[in-house]
């Protein structure tokens, strides 16, 4: 009997106050980084009506200017004039940053006689699966491409009632784990309070919807926009915004497991992080290479320790050789050691702003090198 089952995923625009805060953070991380590769940064931001607050932990012998950095990143994003209830040059902003912990640095620096070590203990996932060209599940790629069009058209003046904040939501329909369709879209946008509902759900039907996901929709697809009616308050006035609050659209849409970390304005020394886009760097490669369907690699770490204290590898039945093979191939192909995955994907530079929204894997982006597919050839032994 033929499994049938929905799967659905959601993404958010780059002016949802979560991201709003992603992305402050990692600017910030960025402008460190820029000044000094070395810099040991981990931040957070939260936004709300009026107000930026940015916290955390800082070693670095770079100096930046907060307050320029984050008005500059609201402002691209949009919040530009008073209109929108936030705006990005007269918000008032405040900042708190001190240096890391001696305790933890102790464990995670590198000396003569000592190997960098993982700047926290945990679990970290990466996933990879055939059902699109470029690895990843097809309800997320479909959600985050629905949000970066709303954002597009917006900023092109295309639909000038746009306003920044906006989610959007796929739901795919799966037969024998393979997707066949799309059942429901649900597209949510702020926009001008003197636009009509009818205006709004017939421009993101046309200009939006259609022209993204025109492959996978039919006659049966329902489109669900902007549902309560009216979406006029939106951004940090709506819904206060803190960073590291969207780690599912993050990485795979709900579809695979997440050890729990967030990602953005911290350094690669943390393994929360960087353990994370080695993960993805090797599931993509083993998947690209053939040797499953899907798969799903599990590191973990202790503080202070180089070697992952397991690895692990789940192809949910679709791999065409053993589990336990594959494991043994990707230990050998791939250097799981902070320091190590630093190197390998060249990960102390100045890369992670464009990550903080739409994702941060499935895109072709030069900086994206844990979506490389160059150790096939060596897992295929």
């Amino acid at each position: 009997m033929v499994r049938r089952y929905l799967f659905t995923s959601e993404s958010v625009t780059e002016g949802h106050p979560d991201k709003i805060c992603d992305q402050i953070s990692d600017s910030i991380l960025d402008e460190f980084l820029r000044q000094d590769a070395d810099s040991r940064v981990a931040v957070e931001s939260m936004a709300t009506t009026g107000l930026v607050i940015v916290a955390g932990e800082v070693t670095s012998r770079g100096k930046i200017d907060v307050q320029k950095v984050v008005r500059s990143i609201i402002n691209e994003i949009g919040y530009d004039k008073p209109d929108y209830g936030f705006d990005g040059n007269t918000c008032s902003i405040l900042s708190s940053l001190h240096e890391q912990s001696a305790d933890i640095s102790m464990g995670v620096n590198s000396g003569q006689n000592k190997e960098q070590g993982a700047g926290d203990q945990g679990l970290m996932f990466g996933y990879a699966t055939n059902e699109t060209p470029e690895l990843m599940p097809l309800p997320i790629s479909m959600a985050h491409q629905l949000s970066m069009k709303l954002s597009q058209v917006r900023k092109r003046k295309e639909m000038s009632w746009i306003w920044p904040d906006g989610k959007s939501q796929v739901s795919i329909v799966y037969e024998d784990c393979k997707p066949k369709r799309i059942d429901t879209i649900v597209i949510s946008t702020q926009h001008s309070p003197e636009v009509t509902l009818s205006q709004v759900r017939e421009d993101v039907i046309n200009k939006v919807i259609k022209p993204v996901c025109h492959n996978w929709i039919d006659h049966n697809t329902k489109f669900l926009v902007n549902p309560t009616g009216r979406f006029v308050i939106g951004g940090p006035p709506g819904d206060t915004g803190l960073t590291g609050r969207k780690i599912i659209a993050d990485t795979y849409g709900g579809m695979g497991r997440h050890g729990g970390g967030a990602f953005s304005g911290k350094d690669p020394s943390k393994v929360d992080r960087s353990g994370c886009y080695m993960a993805r760097y090797v599931a993509k490669n083993v998947v690209a290479a053939g040797l499953a369907d899907k798969c799903e690699v599990q590191i973990a770490y202790a503080i202070g320790i180089s070697e992952p204290v397991s690895i692990m590898v789940d192809t949910f039945g679709s791999g065409k050789i053993e589990e336990d093979v594959i494991e043994e191939r990707i230990k050998k192909s791939f250097d799981m050691r902070p320091a190590g995955i630093i190197n390998t994907l060249d990960l102390k530079k100045p890369i992670y702003r464009k990550t903080a929204a739409y994702g941060h894997f499935g895109r072709v982006e030069p900086s994206f090198t844990w979506e490389n597919i160059d150790k096939v050839s060596s897992l295929l032994g």
